[in-house]
């Protein structure tokens, strides 16, 4: 079943709020926002969200399938706009950035390990975790290229 598109669909009241902060994870370039990076965000849009509100709507994003909870190694919580497409994450440890992937070879050998052992696949998260080689994370944490 792909995921609702709008406040309606989702079952949720049309607030302000819960528009803008939509709105933002639907034109946003960054697609993992924890709630303090949105947070930051509305308060350069001028708009007067609290935190507290801002974790309530993210929550009930979430549990309306609006927005998909990933936790990586970071310690905290980031969202993204579930757009019923499944891929998988490489998290650079240093930095933080994150890239997605999908590989229909690597999809196709998970499911026949599952068989292997019994199972069958539901649904999967896959988080890679490494170092970028990325010019500007080696900068930022003042590394100096071999």
């Amino acid at each position: 079943m792909p995921p609702p598109h709008s406040l309606k669909e989702s079952g949720l009241k049309t607030t302000l709020p819960r528009l803008k902060i939509l709105d933002l994870f639907q034109r946003t370039s960054e697609r993992h926002l924890s709630a303090e990076d949105v947070y930051r965000l509305l308060l350069a849009e001028e708009m007067d969200v609290g935190l507290a509100t801002i974790y309530r709507v993210l929550t009930q994003f979430e549990q309306a399938g609006l927005l998909q909870r990933h936790h990586f190694e970071t310690g905290k919580a980031v969202f993204e706009l579930n757009k019923g497409d499944h891929h998988d994450h490489i998290v650079c440890m240093d930095c933080g950035r994150i890239e997605e992937f999908f590989d229909p070879e690597i999809e196709a050998r998970q499911n026949a390990i599952a068989i292997e052992k019994g199972f069958k696949v539901r649904e999967h998260a896959m988080y890679l975790y490494a170092e970028c080689t990325k010019t500007d994370c080696e900068n930022r944490k003042g590394r100096k290229k071999a």
